[in-house]
């Protein structure tokens, strides 16, 4: 069973898939905030765009633009990092947050514009997020949105970690999320978390969910030249068995919460909606996008979706 409880196998037939049309922002809307790792202070400006454009980021600064694919992401840690392997002057860190809020909320295409390195970090969840995208609306494109389904199971590792992706039993309908995670810091010891997900799952279960730090480890983050933008303002800090920032945590299982918000944004980088089950253990970053290159390399293990019948025949 990997480690993983026994509930976290279980599994329900989920609502069946919808008929839906592709999805972008009613309005841009934009922020201001710093990136985290970079600490940079960078203006964020998400833009609606046309129907198969997909999520797109533009730096402003250089004036060069960056597909959201899993593909184009050369650096995993502590984030998800788009670019250019052999030009590291086109960067854009921290991308899992907006990419998990745009997937949630359903938008299929949307140009970021920055004028930096980096995603704001805002609160370090995607709260902030959820709720510019709630302010910009959404509307409908006349153009069907399209799919991946799991056919067959696809896993990756790394030692005990490791993470999978697995064909729904019922079909197309959307995909079943189950995260554990085991840290040594009694402040986090062991959690697991499941869901089916959806704009109110996402919404209620795993957008409020901050990232975390390990006391001891933010120095030496630092001396790497990361975490520069790091602050109890934006990010949990675990000493041993506490919570280093005052008003503690949010939720119960705020930490396991937050891998899989994680995972929801790196496996948005497919480019399309995936239908299946991800099933994971201690994985992060690397492992997320490590499983995407594996399925896409594997023809048999996946299949496109065509447009929903009720869609076809309009």
């Amino acid at each position: 069973m990997d480690g993983l409880p026994q509930t976290m196998e279980l599994e329900q037939a989920p609502a069946s898939r919808e008929a839906v049309w592709q999805r972008t922002l009613k309005a841009p809307i934009d922020c201001v905030g710093v990136g985290v790792h970079s600490g940079a202070r960078v203006q964020m400006t998400i833009h609606p765009a046309g129907p198969d454009s997909g999520i797109v980021f533009h730096r402003t600064d250089l004036d060069r633009t960056l597909p959201a694919r899993f593909d184009n992401v050369v650096d995993t840690r502590l984030c998800t990092v788009l670019g250019v392997p052999g030009d590291p002057t086109l960067r854009v860190g921290t991308v899992e947050h907006l990419m998990a809020a745009l997937a949630a909320k359903g938008i299929d295409n949307a140009l970021v514009t920055l004028d930096g390195p980096e995603v704001p970090i805002l609160d370090g969840s995607a709260a902030p997020i959820l709720f510019l995208l709630d302010c910009a609306g959404a509307v409908e494109q006349a153009v069907p949105r399209r799919g991946i389904e799991i056919l067959q199971p696809v896993r990756v590792s790394d030692g005990a970690a490791f993470a999978e992706l697995r064909p729904n039993r019922f079909g197309p309908c959307g995909l079943g999320m189950a995260m554990s995670i085991d840290f040594a810091a009694a402040a986090i010891g062991r959690q697991a978390y499941e869901l089916q997900l959806s704009e109110a799952s996402f919404r209620h279960e795993l957008a409020g969910a901050r990232t975390f730090a390990m006391a001891e480890e933010v120095e030496q983050l630092r001396a790497m030249g990361l975490a520069r933008g790091g602050s109890l303002d934006n990010a949990l800090v675990v000493e041993g068995a506490r919570v280093l920032n005052p008003g503690g945590l949010r939720m119960e299982g705020e930490f396991v919460r937050h891998k899989l918000l994680d995972a929801v944004g790196d496996l948005a980088l497919a480019g399309q909606p995936l239908h299946g089950r991800f099933v994971a253990h201690r994985s992060g970053h690397a492992l997320n996008n490590k499983l995407l290159r594996a399925l896409f390399a594997d023809r048999s293990a996946w299949r496109p979706l065509p447009a929903p019948p009720a869609l076809a025949a309009a």
